[in-house]
């Protein structure tokens, strides 16, 4: 097949899906817009798809351009890492995650790698979203947490990790030995709609909390429990990554475990991703037989 698009083409569209109107895509591209439009078009024209729906009012993608726009982000990333001169020379391998990477098992799993694999720098790169920037390209193999449907990706469960209840270290209910789903519905919970596990599906109908707080990030639902405006549902893997003295961790009875997977494309964006899914199952494997 004759190549009649270039990556000015991806962008063009990726901004578009982005921005929602032609007219601020074309001045975030510095186009102006019968430039962009035309660019768009060449695009359409030659996947033979229609990507975004035009009307006098309002642009929406299309089925066709909504599953085509993980790609392009993807095809555009990989462009990007290629051509990025501090990375000249080498060729790095990027593991995402949304929040708290592996718990315990990161610190083993980075310096592993090291130890077996000096020429290839690992890269843990923590990016808010729930695919932990596997959707877009921006990392090659990601820790997920939760279900897993991104198309074109091979996810593989890694692990469990126990739900835990955080609150602030100064309250009633860090003393507790355990608590229960019920103790913390009493309470405003912080929630990452975002990239979090935790939604309001975890409380019985009619028994949940009251009161939801909103954050965009792990950082900000740390910071609305430290405060005491807030209390928060996690896994043990962020009490190990995210200690905090105003914060106590407390096991939390009658939640559901969280599944974490180790999730890449196929075929897998760097060559050296299987050797990483091999070491993050014997370390997984290794920490949990040390734990029994």
């Amino acid at each position: 097949m004759v190549m009649t698009v270039e990556v000015r083409h991806l962008r063009a569209f990726l901004a578009i899906a982005e921005e929602g109107t032609i007219t601020r895509a074309a001045a975030r591209l510095h186009l102006t817009q019968p430039a962009l439009s035309r660019t768009l078009r060449q695009l359409e024209s030659h996947l033979g798809l229609r990507l975004i729906e035009r009307s006098t009012h309002h642009l929406r993608l299309t089925a066709a351009g909504d599953a085509f726009r993980d790609r392009a982000a993807a095809a555009a990333a990989a462009v990007d890492d290629v051509l990025d001169p501090a990375r000249a020379g080498t060729w790095p391998l990027r593991l995402g995650h949304a929040w708290s990477a592996l718990g315990a098992h990161t610190t083993p799993l980075l310096r592993g790698w090291q130890r077996e694999h000096p020429r290839i720098p690992l890269e843990l790169l923590r990016i808010d979203e729930r695919s932990g920037g596997l959707a877009r390209g921006a990392v090659d193999v990601a820790i997920l947490r939760g279900p897993v449907d991104l198309p074109g990706v091979h996810a593989e469960p890694l692990l469990s990790e126990a739900r835990v209840a955080a609150v602030p270290a100064d309250s009633q209910l860090a003393g507790r030995a355990a608590l229960s789903l019920a103790d913390l519905a009493a309470h405003p919970i912080a929630v990452n709609s975002l990239s979090g596990t935790t939604t309001l599906d975890l409380w019985p109908p009619e028994q949940g909390p009251a009161e939801v707080i909103e954050v965009a990030n792990t950082d900000d639902w740390l910071a609305a429990i430290t405060a005491g405006r807030a209390v928060g549902v996690t896994t043990e893997a962020t009490a190990i990554m995210h200690p905090q003295p105003a914060v106590a961790y407390v096991p939390l009875a009658g939640a559901p475990a969280v599944t974490v997977h180790l999730a890449w494309r196929l075929p897998p964006s760097h060559p050296a991703v299987p050797d990483l899914v091999a070491l993050a199952r014997l370390v997984v494997r290794e920490g949990s037989g040390r734990a029994r």
